[in-house]
């Protein structure tokens, strides 16, 4: 009954239209224009993380999907090992994720914390720009690629990028205008978004019939809804209830505290745990904020309550990106070939500096605020 809600059958439905738009985005050359476009005014290391970065301003499940050809197209040569293009595609698509105010994760943990949104942004923008600095240090850093630039002809960049324009724009006004929408569905709004834009950019640069068909019939999309079916089932059963009524995560808390786990550990573990388990951002906020704002007590200061969430975001989004049941991390590996388990062990380095990251911005939001 869980794993056929709604919202599965939209997401679902969502990660199909993902698909499709982006076979759309390849087919009419817009892809490659603005690979074009970026690589022609900033370096090939520089453009290698900022393609997928661009693209991970669009809060869509599986969205590595867009990010993946973009990456693989600034590598014309094939110089690169495809584990790097896979880590690069993969650790710049989530670097927004801690404050970027249209992903879902955010508002869920804005809505169980309690925060305003401009504090929640606020405090976890240095998460953001911590793992920027870890991406550079141990992904990108090590790339030959730098000094050098592919001239070609630029063209306007929103113009590129307007699809994704579009997408969050719609995505935007139903979800402030037309709220009731969501009721539909909480991917309703991003899939009305995607139909939206894919008629769009047919529009501005039509492909014929014999492209669509292909795009329509691949077996692509059907393996791809197979995989995020698969992950959705088994988070079915991660979130359901156990024989006692409790939820598995809340039983986890009560063996924990058993054992004398100081809150700061349960803090650090469940989010954690949450994360590698559900392998998505809005998975691990609602199995584990619950309990974290339990564990502050009934009466937390606005210093105690951004730096437990600082490092309860960090922990939970690095248990999701280390994740095996992370759609875009399988998709990532699936693009370019390479193996899960081996991309997974090269994270660990950059998510360790986030770690720290996220402990020293708790230290000083406290230090602030008390």
């Amino acid at each position: 009954e869980m794993f056929s809600s709604i919202d599965n059958v939209s997401l679902m439905v969502v990660v199909l239209l993902i698909i499709w738009l982006s076979g759309q985005m390849q087919e009419s050359g817009i892809m490659k224009d603005l690979v074009t476009t970026i690589r022609s005014r900033i370096s090939k290391k520089l453009s290698l993380a900022i393609l997928p970065a661009v693209i991970g301003l669009l809060p869509m499940p599986g969205g590595a999907l867009f990010s993946a050809p973009l990456v693989d197209d600034c590598d014309a040569e094939k110089a690169i090992d495809p584990l790097q293009k896979t880590r690069i595609n993969f650790w710049f698509r989530h670097i927004w994720e801690y404050c970027w105010p249209l992903y879902p994760a955010v508002l869920l943990a804005i809505d169980i914390s309690g925060l305003e949104v401009w504090q929640l942004i606020l405090a976890q923008l240095p998460l953001t720009l911590v793992t920027v600095f870890a991406g550079w240090l141990f992904i990108l850093r090590p790339i030959q690629a730098s000094g050098t630039l592919e001239r070609g002809k630029a063209q306007p960049f929103l113009l590129l990028v307007s699809p994704i324009i579009v997408v969050i724009g719609v995505y935007t006004l139903i979800s402030v205008f037309l709220p009731a929408v969501s009721g539909l569905g909480k991917y309703t709004p991003m899939g009305i978004g995607i139909v939206i834009a894919i008629a769009f950019l047919q529009i501005l640069r039509p492909i014929p019939a014999a492209k669509w068909k292909k795009l329509v019939f691949s077996l692509k999309p059907l393996n791809m809804v197979v995989i995020v079916a698969a992950i959705r089932i088994y988070g079915a059963f991660i979130e359901a209830r156990l024989p006692g009524g409790m939820l598995l995560m809340e039983q986890m808390r009560e063996e924990l505290n058993h054992f004398g786990i100081p809150p700061l550990l349960l803090v650090v573990l469940i989010p954690l745990i949450s994360g590698i388990t559900t392998g998505i951002a809005v998975g691990f906020i609602g199995a584990s904020f619950p309990i974290v704002m339990i564990l502050l007590g009934s009466d937390p200061t606005l210093g105690q309550t951004l730096a437990t969430v600082a490092i309860a975001y960090a922990c939970g989004e690095i248990g999701m990106l280390l994740s095996p049941m992370h759609v875009c991390l399988v998709v990532t590996n699936e693009y370019f070939k390479t193996r899960l388990g081996q991309s997974i062990v090269s994270f660990l380095k950059p998510c360790l500096v986030v770690l720290a990251g996220a402990f020293a911005l708790a230290g000083v939001i406290r230090l602030i605020l008390g």
